[in-house]
C-alpha cells in the first residue's frame, strides 16, 4: 500500500555554541517532533560587571514546549548541562537521556541548586537506542576531558544526522576508547549532515593525549618543597584523578575548596571515576597541622574568576588559606576567550604574595585540551563522510577555519553552513539548505533564577562601569508650563568631580533647564521630556569630559 503520510522537513539550529566558546544548546526540529542536544551555560567575563552566567535565550522552545520530547546530554561539562536548572525553570522537559557521570552531575546540581524537576532522568551508553516518534537516536564514545562522553546520530526519514559533542581523538586516553570502528560504520552508512567541535580548528596537528600531561604533574610534585595549590576546572574529571593519584604517590593530603570542585568530586568518587582513600582526604580545618611539604590544595578558580577560590586566596579573603612564601600554585588549564587578562591579575598577585606560579606553557605541560585540533578534525571527515557539514561550538574564526577543512577534505563549500544562533538549516529528502531564523539571544544571570538581564540592561551596566552615571531629576509646574525649580543633578563614578555644585555640573544644569524651558512652550511636551534632559546631558558631557554616562531623568509634576 503507498504511503500518503505527509513528510516534514526538519530544522537543525543552535540557541547557543556558535560565534562563541560555551552555553552549548542544539535543536533539531520538524512539525511535529523536537530534540534538544545539550543545554549549557557560559561564565561572564571581567567586562560583564554583576553577571554570573549566560544562558540562550529559551523563548523559542517554550513557543513549541508540545513538541519538545527530550533533551540528550552528550558530556557532563558545564557548558553542556549548566543551563538546564534555568531551562527547566522556564519549561517542562519530559525526559534527559544523558551518560552516567553527566547524569549524576545533573543530579547534584539540582540538589545544589535546590531544583525539584519533575523531568525523568535516563542513563544512555554506545549501546542504547532511543525511538522518539519516527526518529532514532543512537550513541558512539568519544574520548574528551571528562569520562562517559559520547557522540549522537539521529536517525530521520528526510536523513541522517551526526553531532560528534566536544571530542578529541586521544589513542592512549585516561578514559574508555574513541569508538572509531562504530563511527565509520556510520559513515559508511550514510551521513547526510555532520556537525562537529570547532575549538581547536585553528591549531594544525593532533592535541596532546591526557598522559602526556601525568609526567610533568608528577614532576611538579617531586620538585615541589612547600604546599601545593593546584587549580584546575572543577569538570575535568580526568584531570582531577591524574592530580589525586600523583598526591597518593607523592603523599600528600588534599584538601578541596570551591563550591563547584566540592560538588563534582563527591559526585565523580560516588560514581568511581575518582579512586581515593578516606584518609588522603582532609578538611579546611586540618591544613594548619598538616606539614607544607604533605599538602596540596585542590581548588577552583583557573579562570580568574573573582568569586572563585583561587581568587579569594590570592586577594587574601580566603577564610582557611593564606600565601606563605615557598607556596608553588599550578594552573592546570588554558585561558577560555575573554579571560586572559583576569587569570594574569590573579597570577600577579599570587606571585607578590611569594608564590611560585607555574602556568601551562611549552616548557610546562600541566594542560592539555580537550578538543580536536586539524588532522583530527580531517580524520573525522573522512570516517564521515558527510554529505553537508555545519561546524559548531567555537567562534566565528574558527568555524569559518573548520569550514575550510572540510573543503580540504573534498567537500564543495556549498554544502558547508557557517552559521549564527538562530539560523537554521533544513534537511528534507536528503538535502540541505538554509532555513528561517528563530529567535535567538543571551540572556545574563546575576543570581540563580532563570529571569536575566537583555543585551540592552548590559550594555547600561557596561555604560555605567566605564563611563558613569547621571541622575536627573525635573520637577514641573504644569499649571505654568515652567520648572518649578532648578533640575536636580546627582553623578557617580566621576572621581574628579567631588561636589554637585562643580561649574561643570552647574553649567549642565544651566543647559538643561534652558532645553527644558524651551520644551514646555510646546504642545504635547511630556513624552519627548526624558529624551531632552538624555541628549542635552550626555551630549555636555561628552563635548566637556570625553565621557558618554548612563543618563536617568526622573520627571515629576508638582503637586496643587
Amino acid at each position: 500500500m503507498k504511503n500518503n503520510k505527509k513528510r516534514s522537513p526538519i530544522s537543525i539550529y543552535a540557541l547557543g555554541g556558535l560565534g562563541e566558546v560555551g552555553k552549548n544548546t542544539y535543536c533539531i526540529e520538524n512539525d511535529k517532533t523536537l530534540i534538544i542536544i545539550d543545554a549549557g551555560v557560559k561564565f561572564s567575563s571581567a567586562d560583564m560587571p554583576g553577571v554570573n552566567y549566560i544562558i540562550p535565550d529559551y523563548t523559542h522552545l517554550k513557543e513549541n514546549q508540545q513538541k519538545v520530547k527530550a533533551l540528550f546530554i552528550t558530556h557532563g561539562h558545564e557548558d553542556h548541562i549548566g543551563g538546564i536548572p534555568f531551562l527547566l525553570q522556564q519549561m517542562d522537559i519530559p525526559v534527559i537521556y544523558a551518560p552516567k557521570l553527566a547524569l549524576a552531575l545533573i543530579q547534584h546540581k539540582f540538589t545544589e541548586m535546590k531544583v525539584k524537576p519533575t523531568t525523568k532522568l535516563v542513563e544512555y551508553n554506545g549501546d542504547s537506542i532511543v525511538k522518539i516518534d519516527d526518529w532514532e537516536v543512537s550513541f558512539y564514545h568519544v574520548t574528551h576531558s571528562i569520562p562517559d562522553s559520547y557522540g549522537i546520530k539521529v536517525d530521520t526519514p528526510e536523513g541522517t544526522i551526526v553531532h560528534t559533542g566536544d571530542f578529541k581523538i586521544d589513542l592512549t586516553p585516561v578514559d574508555a576508547d574513541f569508538d572509531l570502528t562504530k563511527l565509520s560504520k556510520i559513515g559508511a552508512q550514510g551521513v547526510d549532515l555532520l556537525l562537529a567541535d570547532s575549538t581547536n580548528a585553528e591549531r594544525e596537528g593532533y592535541t596532546q593525549s591526557e598522559k602526556t600531561v601525568i609526567s610533568s604533574i608528577h614532576e611538579i610534585f617531586k620538585t615541589s618543597p612547600g604546599r601545593l595549590i593546584i587549580s584546575t576546572f572543577s569538570s575535568n574529571i580526568s584531570r582531577i584523578q591524574q592530580i589525586v593519584e600523583a598526591a597518593c604517590t607523592n603523599n600528600r593530603k588534599i584538601a578541596i575548596f570551591g563550591r563547584s570542585m566540592e560538588s563534582n568530586f563527591k559526585a565523580a568518587r560516588e560514581f568511581g571515576y575518582i579512586k581515593i582513600p578516606n584518609d588522603s582526604i582532609i578538611s579546611g580545618d586540618q591544613i594548619r597541622n598538616t606539614p607544607p611539604s604533605q599538602l596540596l590544595i585542590l581548588c577552583t578558580g583557573s579562570q580568574g574568576e573573582p568569586l572563585a577560590a583561587l581568587s579569594r586566596i590570592a586577594n587574601g579573603q580566603h577564610r582557611q588559606i593564606k600565601i606563605q612564601v615557598g607556596d608553588t600554585v599550578v594552573f592546570s588549564s588554558s585561558p577560555i576567550p575573554g579571560n586572559t587578562a583576569s587569570i594574569n591579575k590573579v597570577v600577579n598577585q599570587l606571585t607578590r604574595c611569594g608564590a611560585n606560579v607555574i602556568t601551562n606553557s611549552v616548557l610546562n605541560h600541566i594542560h592539555t585540551s580537550g578538543h580536536p585540533c586539524k588532522q583530527e578534525l580531517r580524520l573525522i571527515q573522512k570516517l564521515v563522510k558527510p554529505h553537508f557539514f555545519m561546524p559548531i561550538h567555537g567562534e566565528y574564526h574558527m568555524l569559518k577555519l573548520h569550514a575550510d577543512i572540510a573543503v580540504e577534505c573534498g567537500l564543495p563549500r556549498e554544502k558547508c553552513f557557517i552559521m549564527d544562533i538562530g539560523d537554521t538549516v533544513t534537511l528534507y529528502n536528503h538535502k540541505v539548505k538554509r532555513g528561517e531564523h528563530v529567535q535567538a539571544d543571551s540572556v545574563y544571570l546575576d543570581g540563580q533564577d532563570a529571569i536575566g538581564l537583555s543585551n540592552a540592561v548590559l550594555k547600561e551596566r557596561k555604560t555605567m562601569a566605564e563611563n558613569g552615571m547621571i541622575y536627573v531629576a525635573a520637577i514641573i509646574d504644569k499649571q505654568k508650563n515652567v520648572l518649578a525649580t532648578d533640575p536636580i543633578i546627582k553623578t557617580n563614578g566621576f572621581s574628579y568631580l567631588t561636589t554637585d555644585n562643580s561649574n561643570i555640573v552647574i553649567q549642565c544644569r544651566d543647559k538643561i533647564t534652558a532645553e527644558i524651558n524651551k520644551k514646555l512652550q510646546t504642545k504635547h511636551y511630556e513624552k519627548d521630556l526624558e529624551n531632552v534632559i538624555k541628549f542635552t546631558t550626555g551630549e555636555y558631557f561628552s563635548k566637556t569630559i570625553h565621557r558618554n554616562p548612563l543618563v536617568i531623568p526622573l520627571i515629576m509634576n508638582l503637586e496643587a
